[in-house]
């Protein structure tokens, strides 16, 4: 086994109390070391978690973390967290099927308070456990470290105004790897921190207070001076932001200087209500690629640790064909914007970014408001084009029905990491969308399963519908099915004269689809394939108009959940036997797509097993 320095040496958190500062920088380094090295075999977030390898080791020194509760917003920087805290011999599993989550979870260890997969709502979680741990009569401290990133997010700011007028003692960490700040400034501004949580000030300021209340007139000059002195930290520090939400502000502080970090905890600690340590980082500290390209290397897959070249191929993504057909479409048509919430590469609009630059529209991790906002453009006569994933869609659902949907208003959503999307798990898994889509009145689901279907669905969302409309694809590029059958609702892609039964599917499990079919032939089992390109009402109209190609048993299958997908929508519209093969109303582990399949039911094999086991039910059913 690879050693790694001292890491090796420590067991839990307690290790780190009797370490001095230059050996505990010397740990950094050996975390450093092991995380790109874990990193760049399994994939996961790396920049992140370079970036605050001090913050998290100065975490585990000062608090207990089996007992205190330390949230980090979000969770995918909690990979120093996982290795010191018992799951460092486990790390080679991380984000593999049965292995480690890349994000916080209960189920692995007491250490983590709870499930952080989604960015802006570590503030509101850690709130509830204060006001929980005061309700209780208990002791404990509570800790949000939320990123600037996260801080985007309106959910975060609704937060803190709660927190901050709570009264309730804990500690928000804003880990700022972004903005910048003058020297003079920041040593004045982290003077006056160490100052002002110093006991002797605390004391001396509680004594001044209490002989003043004493003297006549002694509450307006506490008063004077209490205003004297915010002015003044306005003009020096500006950090009236904060401080008028009802938190005492510390920092900043350089987040990779530990005894710093460490020595501003411990003060922390000791005040009892809201406080803001602003904590100043570099993303992906400590390894020279990840420091060049910190967005790039945000969420990697295998690379060389040596050069930092990604070992996987160079090959085109739905991503990717979106981002080139929506340039394409806006070259032509001014009407077109493109908005998305912080992942401008990931939803493939880097290019469109660049080449219209005043059409594209980064809203930061704030998705209610890109709906509401593309809402807004659409009633002035703008083509807004929402780009997310479908896991953060979520998030919008209220936008979805109160702004664009009861107005019918033209917005075409662009759903992004549709189905099963593989290692980060349950939180980042799009099994919801066509269930949650479904709900609402007048939305149209087009579920593309080529690049050549995307290209045709895109152009007819936007320019031959009207009203709300998704368009779903999946992570990744596309399979052997290459057709285009994007103009019928329901189309035939595996005919098969005398079929004893019928797959219909949609997306990319296509793909899956046909192989279980030619898997079924083999066991003497005729099964044709049908491919359902829109989830809606016209679904319905079609399945009356087929339904004699359709006759006889049906398994439809789909990525998603069995409570109100479309599988559901079939069964209500047809009188012959339809089975449903899908994620069931469960939660789905981390993995690869393949093994998530697998798990499932929904790889060719599963689906085939499926089928073979009702095909066998009836025929004892009927013998």
């Amino acid at each position: 086994m690879k050693r790694y320095g001292i890491l090796n040496d420590i067991a839990s958190p307690a290790d780190l109390r009797g370490l001095s500062y230059d050996t505990l920088n010397v740990l950094c380094a050996s975390l450093r070391e092991f995380i790109v090295d874990h990193v760049s075999r399994t994939g996961g977030h790396l920049a992140s978690n370079l970036g605050v390898v001090e913050l998290a080791v100065a975490l585990e020194r000062e608090f207990d973390t089996a007992h205190d509760r330390i949230i980090y917003d979000v969770g995918h920087q909690s990979y120093v967290h996982k290795i010191l805290t018992g799951r460092r011999d486990r790390f080679d599993t991380l984000r593999q099927f049965g292995g480690l989550s890349g994000f916080m979870k209960p189920d692995e260890s007491v250490t983590d308070p709870c499930v952080t997969g989604h960015a802006s709502g570590s503030v509101s979680v850690a709130l509830g456990m204060a006001h929980a741990r005061t309700l209780k009569n208990q002791k404990y401290h509570v800790v949000a470290v939320i990123g600037d990133g996260a801080l985007t997010g309106g959910m975060a700011y609704e937060a803190l105004s709660n927190a901050g007028t709570s009264g309730e003692p804990l500690l928000v960490i804003l880990n700022d790897n972004n903005m910048s700040i003058a020297q003079n400034v920041g040593g004045l501004s982290r003077h006056l921190s160490r100052l002002r949580v110093s006991p002797r000030y605390l004391h001396a300021k509680s004594r001044m207070k209490e002989r003043l209340d004493r003297i006549p007139g002694g509450k307006a000059a506490a008063q004077l001076i209490s205003r004297a002195k915010a002015h003044m930290k306005l003009l020096l520090l500006q950090t009236s932001l904060f401080e008028q939400m009802g938190f005492t502000y510390l920092g900043p502080v350089d987040g990779h200087d530990l005894k710093s970090v460490c020595e501003l905890l411990a003060q922390a600690k000791k005040i009892k209500k809201p406080v803001l340590l602003h904590v100043m980082t570099q993303k992906g500290r400590g390894y020279l690629p990840s420091e060049r390209e910190p967005e790039l290397y945000h969420g990697v897959s295998q690379f060389d640790p040596v050069t930092g070249v990604s070992a996987a191929g160079g090959k085109e993504s739905f991503s990717d064909c979106f981002g080139r057909e929506l340039c394409a479409l806006a070259e032509r048509d001014a009407r077109l914007c493109a908005i998305t919430a912080a992942m401008p590469s990931g939803t493939g609009l880097t290019d469109f970014a660049a080449q219209f630059p005043g059409r594209f529209f980064d809203v930061g991790i704030a998705e209610e408001h890109a709906v509401a906002m593309a809402a807004g453009m659409a009633a002035q006569g703008i083509v807004p084009v929402v780009a997310l994933y479908s896991t953060f869609l979520q998030r919008a659902y209220d936008q979805l029905v109160h702004d664009v949907a009861i107005a019918g208003l033209h917005v075409v959503l662009c759903v992004d990491r549709a189905g099963i999307v593989g290692a980060d798990g349950a939180t980042h898994n799009g099994v919801l969308d066509v269930a949650f889509l479904r709900s609402i009145p007048g939305i149209k689901i087009l579920c593309p399963a080529s690049f050549a279907e995307l290209r045709s669905m895109m152009t007819r969302a936007i320019y031959h519908e009207q009203g709300p409309v998704a368009i779903r694809y999946p992570r990744g590029g596309e399979g052997t099915y290459r057709q285009d059958t994007s103009g019928e609702v329901l189309a035939c892609v595996r005919e098969a004269p005398g079929h004893q039964i019928t797959l219909l599917t949609y997306g990319t499990l296509v793909d899956q689809a046909i192989e279980a079919a030619e898997l079924l032939a083999q066991q003497q089992i005729v099964a044709q394939v049908y491919k359902i390109n829109e989830i809606s009402p016209a679904l319905t109209q079609a399945l009356f108009e087929q339904r004699a190609a359709l006759s006889g048993c049906c398994v439809v299958i789909e990525e998603g959940v069995n409570s109100g997908g479309a599988g559901e929508q079939i069964a209500a519209h047809r009188t012959d036997p339809t089975l449903l093969c899908n994620t069931g109303d469960r939660f789905l582990p981390h993995g690869s797509v393949k093994d998530v399949y697998h798990h499932c039911g929904l790889d060719a094999q599963g689906i085939a097993a499926f089928v073979a086991a009702r095909m066998n039910e009836k025929e004892n059913e009927l013998g």
